[in-house]
């Protein structure tokens, strides 16, 4: 009798998840992308319906929105830049009407707005919409993109030849003494490791994102087994930020927005920004979310501590873990996501997360408040159906005498003179 494929591919992640283990995932360490990037992509609001002054448009409303002054710091074109035909001397060329002024002078602007430029290109002979790949022109295409047109970031499509443009991209960087951010559109885990560990600052590691809440519980699930993956200058990329393009409960977009920052995701902004709402910039603008996914002492992404309504390591798309916990340089940061359609009470005992100590007492630093202290276990009630709480869980000292269990762990409680106690 054959396995099955859920045997099979729960095997197939338990044997990645002791390699990882082994060798932890460093990414691409040219002086560049320590931290997630912060910016703007065009493809999910607009597609291939772009040009020189949307881009710019977009760049003068990150600013006056104060996304700039909340550190999104990239203004990314995305696919359809191009003309459909490479130059004889096998030059790409902007489209000639969409961008009549050129690209320099198009990263000249955003520079001048005090933006990074990012733009896109694929692996192989065409981009995903049919317009030239940089597949045989890897350092033309980088000498291009960097040096003649001033481009600070490149999201490269397609799968299995990113060696090439990562030598490129090496030797003009060298060359030239540019500093360039290199980011992989993979779409598969068996890459994580082999390909973008070695060559790339992020990684993406599944298909394109859709506007809905099942596309964001298969990719938490997805990537809730590949937490390992990510740290300084290397992580796991979980795609665009979908806030904002119809699709999501509000609820669902704070989950959104909460699980990618604290995975340490890049947190690429896929609006129109022109119709953004107060309460999804709210969100986007989230500080204290931000400032861990910007935490420049502890980079790794936060992982589940408890599965909670499946058995642990279990993998489902609809209910991916909910309990997840992980360093920060102010202490311990915890997620409980709800994926239940109806309001949830989650609890857990703080010993639950390893970056918890037992014997102490945690004040509760929520988003924008102080929410006291908790000793040994936590109740956040009623959340919302797809709804998220983050708790900033700081050291508060002691616990107080005389409670009881003597023990945060009962079972395992032994006095200073080696005897047990407890119930």
């Amino acid at each position: 009798m054959f396995p099955s494929f859920r045997s099979v591919f729960m095997a197939g992640w338990a044997l990645l998840s002791f390699v990882v283990f082994l060798n932890p995932v460093l990414g691409l360490n040219n002086g560049v992308a320590k931290l997630p990037v912060l910016g703007y992509n065009t493809w999910n609001a607009y597609q291939c319906d772009i040009d020189e002054d949307l881009i710019v448009t977009t760049a003068k409303l990150m600013k006056s929105l104060g996304l700039q002054d909340a550190g999104y710091s990239h203004v990314n074109l995305d696919d359809c830049w191009a003309e459909k035909n490479r130059t004889s001397t096998g030059a790409v060329v902007p489209d000639t009407v969409r961008f009549k002024s050129g690209m320099k002078a198009l990263t000249t602007q955003i520079h001048a707005l005090g933006f990074k430029a990012g733009i896109y290109s694929d692996s192989g002979w065409f981009t995903c919409a049919g317009y030239p790949g940089s597949f045989e022109h890897e350092e033309q295409d980088a000498q291009t993109f960097f040096q003649e047109w001033g481009f600070d970031y490149l999201k490269y499509d397609n799968c299995a030849k990113y060696q090439r443009m990562a030598d490129a991209i090496a030797s003009v960087s060298q060359n030239f003494k540019l500093k360039v951010v290199f980011s992989l559109c993979e779409w598969g885990w068996s890459q994580v490791w082999l390909w973008g560990s070695q060559m790339g600052h992020s990684w993406r590691t599944t298909g394109d994102i859709g506007p809905n809440w099942p596309s964001l519980t298969a990719i938490i699930n997805f990537n809730s087994f590949i937490t390992q993956a990510t740290d300084f200058y290397g992580r796991n990329d979980l795609d665009m930020l979908q806030l904002g393009n119809g699709g999501l409960t509000y609820e669902e977009a704070k989950s959104h927005f909460t699980a990618w920052a604290l995975m340490k995701s890049p947190l690429l902004i896929g609006t129109n920004l022109s119709a953004i709402t107060n309460d999804i910039l709210g969100i986007l603008k989230n500080t204290e979310i931000l400032a861990i996914n910007q935490d420049p002492v502890e980079g790794s992404s936060i992982s589940p501590f408890r599965w909670g309504i499946n058995p642990d390591w279990t993998s489902n798309d609809t209910y991916p873990a909910q309990y997840w916990s992980g360093p920060s340089q102010n202490g311990t940061v915890v997620m409980l996501l709800n994926t239940l359609d109806g309001p949830s009470d989650l609890f857990f005992n703080l010993t639950e997360s390893p970056w918890i100590r037992a014997g102490r007492q945690y004040s509760d630093l929520w988003t924008h408040t102080d929410n006291g202290t908790a000793v040994r276990n936590f109740t956040a009630a009623s959340v919302a159906p797809h709804g998220v709480v983050a708790l900033l869980l700081k050291d508060a000292g002691d616990e107080p005498s005389n409670i009881y269990p003597d023990c945060a762990v009962w079972f395992q409680c032994t006095a200073e003179n080696g005897t047990h106690v407890g119930g």
